[in-house]
C-alpha cells in the first residue's frame, strides 16, 4: 500500500540530513529574491501587470493557442495536440521512433515529469539522458524531483560526491561544488552531443511568432537540443504569452522569483527547424501542446493557478515545505502550489490532506509574481472535501462540537480561558508532550508554552489600558 502524505511528512521530519539539505538551497533563495525585489522598481506593480497578462490570456486561451499553432507550423515546426498525459507520451514516442532514435537528451521539464515522460522513454526502450546537473543527480539515484528549480534539493553535496563516486566514468578530484560540476560535465557531454532527439519543455509559447523559450543556468538546452536531428518540445497549453514584450516582462518577473538574478544565464528562443544557409539547428521541431486537465481547471474555478509560471518561490518561502521537502507530497509538483495542482491532476480524494499541510501564513501568496491566491484555493480543496465527506469522522465530530461551543460566545469564552490556565501550569510542568493529541505537535518541534491567558483577555486588558 503506498504511503499517505502523514506517513511521507513524518518520514521527511525525521531525516536530520534533509532539513539541512533544505535549508542551504532555500533560504539562500530566500535572500537573494528579497535582494532582487528590492533593487526592482514597482515590483507590485509588475506583479499586478504580470497576473493581467496570464488571465487575458488564459480568457482567450483557444485563440492565442491557434495563433500560436499557425505561427509554428509557418516557422517549420509540427505541432500535436495531447488531451492527456498517455496522448502527449504516445505522440513523443512514435516521433521518436519515427526518427529511429537510441538515445534522447532531455532538458529538465516538470510538464515531462507530470506526463510521465521518463517511465514512457524506459518502457520504449530509448535511453534518457538527463542533461540539467541537478535531473543527472535524481536520476543517478532513482528519485523524483523535490523542488521545481532545484530538482535536487533534498540531496546534500556530500551526497551527490558518494553518488558521483559510485556512478561516474572517473572520479571527481574532490568534493567541492567546482569539482562535482566537472565530473558531470566530463560524463554528459559527450552524451548531449551524440544524442538523436532532443526533448525540452518550454518556459514560454509566444504566439504572435510561433516561438518557443526556455531558461537554464546550465547551457544544458542549447547542447541537448540544438545538435539532435530531432528537437521534441512538450509543453502545457497555459504558457502562452501574447508577443515578446509580454515575454520579456514575465521573464523579469520569472528570474528574479526563482534565483533572485535579473536573468537566467541562458534565455534562448526556438522558431522552427533549421533552414537553408543555417550552420546548426535540428532538422525537424515537434511541438506537444499538452492539456492534461487544464481545460478542466479553468472551468472549475482554478483558472488562477494557470497563472504559474514555476519560480518555486511559494515553496522556498513555505513554512511547511521547508520542514518536510518536496517529497513528501506525494506529487509531481510539491509546496502550496503543488497542494493546489496535485488534486487537480490526480484527484482529491487521494490527496485530501496536502491542503491541510499549509499554515494558511499567506507567504506563498505574497512572493508569488502573478499574484495566485494560494490560501485561498487552498480552503476551496478544503471546503470541497468537506462538502464531499472526505473528511475522517473524528475530524467532522470534533469540529462539531467546536461549533456548537462557538455559538455559545460565553461557555466559549469561559472554556478557551479555562484550557489556556490549565496548559500554562501543564507547560511548567513540562507535561504538555503528555497530553492527549498533542504529540503531533511535539514529536519533531518545541511547542511554547502558552502564557496563561486567552487571546481575548489579553486584548481586552490591553484595550482598558488605552
Amino acid at each position: 500500500m503506498t504511503a499517505g502524505f502523514k506517513e511521507r511528512a513524518a518520514k521527511a521530519l525525521a531525516d536530520p540530513l534533509l532539513k539541512i539539505a533544505i535549508e542551504r538551497t532555500a533560504s539562500t533563495a530566500e535572500t537573494k529574491r528579497g535582494v532582487a525585489v528590492a533593487a526592482f522598481p514597482d515590483f507590485q506593480g509588475a506583479r499586478h501587470r504580470a497576473a493581467a497578462i496570464k488571465d487575458h490570456v488564459i480568457a482567450d486561451l483557444a485563440d492565442y493557442l491557434e495563433m500560436f499553432e499557425a505561427n509554428a507550423v509557418a516557422a517549420g515546426a509540427k505541432v500535436h495536440w495531447a488531451e492527456t498525459s498517455e496522448e502527449a507520451c504516445g505522440i513523443v514516442i512514435d516521433i521518436c521512433k519515427a526518427a529511429g532514435a537510441k538515445s534522447a537528451a532531455r532538458s529538465k521539464s516538470m510538464l515531462g515529469e507530470e506526463i510521465g515522460l521518463p517511465h514512457a522513454l524506459a518502457e520504449a526502450g530509448i535511453e534518457r539522458v538527463e542533461t540539467d546537473l541537478a535531473e543527472h543527480i535524481i536520476q543517478l539515484a532513482g528519485d523524483p524531483p523535490s523542488h521545481i528549480v532545484w530538482p535536487a534539493m533534498h540531496k546534500t553535496r556530500e551526497q551527490v560526491a558518494e553518488l558521483f563516486r559510485a556512478h561516474h566514468r572517473e572520479a571527481q578530484a574532490d568534493d567541492s561544488i567546482a569539482a562535482l560540476a566537472e565530473s558531470a560535465r566530463h560524463e554528459l557531454r559527450s552524451r548531449m552531443l551524440g544524442a538523436d532527439v532532443g526533448i525540452s519543455g518550454a518556459n514560454f509559447l509566444i504566439a504572435d511568432s510561433g516561438q518557443i523559450c526556455t531558461v537554464t543556468n546550465e547551457g544544458n538546452a542549447e547542447l541537448s537540443l540544438v545538435p539532435p536531428r530531432v528537437h521534441i518540445v512538450t509543453a502545457g497549453i497555459e504558457k502562452i504569452v501574447p508577443s515578446m514584450p509580454h515575454a520579456i516582462h514575465m521573464l523579469r518577473m520569472l528570474a528574479r522569483s526563482a534565483t533572485g538574478a535579473a536573468l537566467t544565464q541562458y534565455t534562448t528562443f526556438y522558431a522552427g527547424p533549421r533552414r537553408p544557409g543555417d550552420t546548426d539547428g535540428p532538422e525537424e521541431m515537434h511541438i506537444v501542446l499538452v492539456d492534461n486537465g487544464r481545460s478542466k481547471m479553468r472551468s472549475e474555478g482554478l483558472a488562477e493557478m494557470l497563472r504559474c509560471i514555476r519560480c518555486g518561490a511559494c515553496m522556498n518561502h513555505c513554512v511547511v515545505f521547508r520542514q518536510i521537502g518536496g517529497h513528501a507530497y506525494g506529487g509531481t509538483y510539491p509546496g502550496p502550489m503543488g497542494a493546489v495542482l496535485t488534486p487537480a491532476l490526480d484527484g482529491l480524494s487521494a490527496n485530501r490532506d496536502l491542503a491541510h499541510a499549509c499554515t494558511m501564513n499567506g507567504r506563498c501568496q505574497e512572493v508569488c509574481p502573478v499574484e495566485i491566491p494560494l490560501p485561498t484555493l487552498l480552503r476551496g480543496w478544503r471546503e470541497k472535501s468537506w462538502r464531499e465527506g472526505l473528511e475522517p469522522a473524528t475530524a467532522r465530530f470534533g469540529l462539531g462540537i467546536w461549533a456548537w461551543v462557538a455559538a455559545r460566545p460565553r461557555l466559549y469564552r469561559f472554556g478557551t480561558a479555562m484550557a489556556v490556565r490549565v496548559l500554562a501550569l501543564v507547560g511548567r510542568k513540562r507535561w504538555i508532550r503528555s497530553l492527549p493529541l498533542a504529540g503531533g505537535w511535539t514529536k519533531y518541534r518545541d511547542l511554547p508554552a502558552p502564557s496563561g491567558r486567552s487571546f481575548m483577555e489579553q486584548y481586552a486588558a490591553q484595550k482598558d489600558r488605552k
